[in-house]
């Protein structure tokens, strides 16, 4: 899917009041934002059918957004500019085919002297 910038800042609030919702249902919570992406989801009129269904499961919660600009917001800040070690982990690797274990292979290639289920189920 593509989302604007706007739209993915909107969609981790949105994972996280859904994520926690049972803690967050009861309680008044605070957002800190640094791209008022609330306030424009809120005042938007023609809203993708997305966007309305985001508003709707947020109506349920208690909370003030407060828009805190990127300069004030380290911790956010500094979490952006990490680098991820699981970039690469999904690039294919290579199977290693060696088995240490012998009974694994025997089980492999049929070995008549490793019983089967039938053997044992039809005693």
């Amino acid at each position: 899917a593509n989302y604007t910038t706007t739209e993915k800042e909107m969609l981790a609030v949105v994972y996280a009041f859904k994520k926690f919702r049972s803690y967050l249902i009861i309680n008044k919570s605070i957002v800190y934002t640094d791209h008022s992406a609330l306030k424009y989801l809120f005042a938007k009129k023609d809203a993708k059918a997305r966007l309305l269904r985001w508003i709707l499961l947020l109506q349920e919660f208690d909370f003030k957004d407060i828009d805190t600009r990127g300069a004030e917001n380290y911790a956010a800040d500094h979490l952006t500019r990490l680098e991820n070690p699981y970039e690469n982990i999904f690039d294919p690797k290579e199977i290693n085919e060696t088995f240490p274990l012998e009974s694994l292979n025997k089980v492999a290639h049929k070995d008549p002297s490793t019983p089967w289920f039938a053997d044992l189920a039809n005693y």
